[in-house]
């Protein structure tokens, strides 16, 4: 599987990143390992996950399937949502970052951490506060680079410039929901990260399932599905998203591509796009997205799949 730069920095990672969101809340330890072993199977070298994920069981989860595997892949979590009810169990703070980064080590089983992502902003705390933080971890060698999720354009920039003042270690990536089917960060995210060398790391890639072709307009989830028992699927399955669904039903029959492949290809093929995440609960679903994430979209194609799910688009 091809390796891709993090951008602006040395750091390399496979086209298909694992998504361990699900580890320790919806698949016990052995489907994980098994999840793991076929993802490293399929030339996966990135794996990402959270301090927060499964009440910190996936990070466990992590590092006990990785086992002697882990000088050869990438390593990313995340610090700052809530580990607990008290109040320094959440936020970018110096107290609260060094608390988490120690017990991600712990759970990981592991003395570094390639990628370590805030996950959230915090408006509480500096940004400046953070960067020198994660600057002393990554001085200790207990991080290699240091990431942001969920920031908007303008906090990606101040980041960068604050970075650059105090000449501090900087966020090489931000971690953000981008699907065919939310496409909001194109406005201003995107370009924000473009022009600082920051990469673009996308979750929910197949719009929590709908981008894989097992929902149908006007019927209830399947069983066993992770919308079946969501309230979420209300949400993300509305008419304006099957309707984007038919339109690119329309442009997988004229290129033989598969919905699986053109929504993840097509996110493969943004310039800031190093690795894309996507989660699985059972190894055939990393074959399929492994394979999915080797397909190599034409520039016809990629304007095609961008057309028909472009906001305000018409069947």
């Amino acid at each position: 599987m091809d390796l891709r730069t993090v951008g602006r920095s040395g750091l390399q990672v496979s086209v298909l990143g694992l998504g361990c969101n699900n580890f320790g809340s919806r698949v016990d330890e052995d489907v994980a390992r098994a999840v793991v072993r076929a993802s490293l199977d399929a030339g996966v070298t990135f794996f990402d996950t959270s301090d927060s994920y499964g009440e910190g069981r996936s990070e466990e989860y992590l590092g006990r399937a990785l086992g002697g595997h882990r000088d050869g892949v990438v390593v990313a979590t995340k610090f700052g949502s809530p580990v607990g009810d008290g109040p320094y169990d959440a936020g970018a703070s110096r107290k609260h970052l060094v608390a988490a980064c120690e017990a991600s080590l712990r759970r990981l089983g592991t003395d570094y951490v390639d990628l370590y992502y805030q996950h959230f902003p915090d408006p509480k705390t500096p940004v400046d506060e953070t960067l020198e933080t994660l600057d002393a971890l990554v001085r200790a060698g207990k991080v290699r680079y240091a990431a942001c999720s969920n920031f908007a354009g303008w906090q990606v920039v101040e980041a960068e410039y604050v970075a650059r003042a105090r000449g501090t270690t900087r966020f090489v990536a931000n971690q953000y929901q981008w699907s065919l089917l939310e496409r909001g960060i194109e406005i201003e995210v995107v370009p924000a990260c473009a022009a600082y060398d920051v990469a673009v790391v996308p979750f929910f890639p197949l719009a929590s399932g709908l981008l894989t072709g097992k929902y149908e307009r006007g019927k209830p989830p399947p069983e066993g599905t992770r919308l079946a028992s969501s309230p979420r699927f209300q949400r993300v399955a509305t008419t304006e998203a099957f309707d984007a669904l038919d339109r690119l039903g329309v442009v997988g029959e004229k290129t033989g591509r598969s919905l699986l492949e053109l929504a993840v290809g097509w996110l493969a093929a943004q310039p800031v796009v190093p690795s894309v995440l996507v989660g699985a609960t059972k190894p055939e679903q990393v074959e399929a997205n492994a394979a999915a994430a080797q397909v190599v979209l034409s520039a016809e194609e990629i304007a095609a799949v961008s057309e028909a799910t472009a906001p305000g688009a018409s069947s």
